[in-house]
């Protein structure tokens, strides 16, 4: 067992934890003498009333505890990691993998790619299932494992070995019929390639995946994303392309009297459409991929419209940096925004850093930010909690270059910087205002 596998982070406030003495650094080594491979284990094993606990504290003593507790009640550690076994590596080297196309010299952790089943749960992240052992299905039958988001791209066996030049990769329908048995609600993606799997392979894909709505309970279809670091050439999805999508999309959600299949914006911008009401995302199950974001801020926007301030009592200038597609957006913004001495201003930040094909705020970097703003004059610059490291709910103030959010906010004397938690919503920008 790795020493370092279950190490404490934190003890939360008023648990058993910390009544026992357990402290941020000591080490979980067992539980009712059993090694959990990661917190799912680790969860199903404290449910007991009663709990053999063996810790390992930072000085090297070890200690054991024996706990009497509610059924289900929780002992209040928190964990470096959510597995503890280490994690499942990507075995495939996929033609659309963001991973393989970023520059040398950034964080370590932006150059891990899992593949772990365990993340998807916990976490939301995609597996392609590429990896999986019999265990791997034995476990998820055991602790009724569900929803798990899983990157299908295609079900067309041949094709998918290709696109993710993995022999393994052909098992998709075998492995969506053993899902659709143990009744796993899934959240699918499929990352669109022009001359791959659009077009007639995505209407084959949708069709085939008609077989598994009882378990389906959102497909995402994004575009590829091409930064300047690529070696394997793609097509970027153009407009014939993104119109034709959102059609397949379209006649899928008509065929089966459900909108489970959903287009991403950057599908809709590309196709000069405007992005649907929201009730074509239902409960925007895959925001986090970019479905349905742009829908939400302008609703959000609309709201706030209404409860803001009609004058503020110094003039003063609030900033916005973002990327490309949100850019637009919030020029539109902009022409509604009336407030008597407030100047509302939106600059585009040009993605130098992965290249111009590269337009998303989640890509955004710190010297991408300094470029834009080094000849501005700035009183109160608001950026979006999405450009920066993802720690848990919350983030941390580390952009993809290692800049920090300090690092824009020494750039300029006098500046205030606010970083939106929020991505989707208008609700702090709007508390920003009204506080001037």
């Amino acid at each position: 067992m790795n020493k370092i596998s279950m190490i404490v982070e934190d003890i939360l406030k008023e648990s058993i934890a910390e009544e026992l003495g357990i402290e941020k650094g000591d080490r979980i080594i067992s539980v009712n003498n059993v090694f959990p491979k990661d917190i799912i284990e680790y969860s199903f094993l404290i449910n007991d009333e009663n709990i053999n606990l063996l810790v390992e504290h930072k000085n090297g003593e070890k200690e054991e505890y024996e706990i009497e507790k509610d059924f289900d009640e929780d002992l209040g550690i928190v964990f470096q990691t959510a597995v503890f076994d280490g994690l499942k590596r990507c075995l495939n080297h996929c033609i659309f993998c963001f991973v393989d196309q970023q520059p040398e010299g950034l964080r370590n952790s932006l150059y891990v790619k899992d593949d772990d089943w365990r993340l998807s749960y916990i976490q939301g992240t995609y597996v392609t299932l590429t990896n999986f052992k019999e265990d791997d299905w034995k476990r998820i039958e055991q602790y009724h494992i569900s929803p798990l988001f899983i990157s299908v791209h295609t079900t067309n066996p041949e094709l998918r070995k290709k696109m993710l030049k993995n022999p393994m990769a052909g098992e998709i329908i075998e492995q969506l019929k053993r899902f659709k048995k143990l009744k796993t609600k899934l959240h699918c993606q499929i990352v669109l390639c022009p001359g791959y799997n659009d077009g007639i392979e995505l209407k084959r894909t949708l069709d085939d995946l008609k077989n598994f709505k009882s378990i389906l309970k959102s497909i995402a279809v994004v575009p590829v994303g091409i930064s300047k670091y690529r070696k394997e050439k793609l097509k970027k999805v153009d407009k014939k392309v993104a119109l034709e999508t959102i059609g397949i999309i379209e006649e899928f959600n008509t065929s089966i009297k459900k909108n489970i299949a959903m287009a991403s914006d950057e599908f809709f911008i590309l196709a000069g459409l405007e992005v649907p009401e929201k009730k074509y995302y239902g409960d925007f199950l895959q925001i986090e991929d970019g479905v349905g974001a742009i829908r939400l801020l302008k609703d959000s926007f609309k709201k706030c419209l209404k409860k803001m301030k009609k004058k503020i009592k110094n003039k003063t200038k609030i900033t916005v940096v973002t990327a490309s597609t949100a850019y637009k957006l919030f020029k539109e913004f902009k022409k509604e925004i009336n407030v008597e001495n407030l100047t509302f201003e939106v600059l585009e930040a040009k993605n130098k850093f992965f290249g111009s094909d590269i337009n998303v705020a989640g890509l955004i970097v710190g010297q991408d930010i300094l470029d834009t703003i080094k000849d501005k004059n700035i009183e109160h610059l608001v950026i979006s909690s999405v450009m920066l490291k993802k720690n848990g709910e919350t983030y941390d103030e580390v952009f993809l270059d290692g800049l920090t959010v300090d690092d824009i906010r020494k750039s300029k004397k006098n500046m205030k910087v606010h970083v939106l938690n929020d991505c989707y919503s208008f609700e702090e920008m709007l508390e920003i205002i009204n506080s001037l």
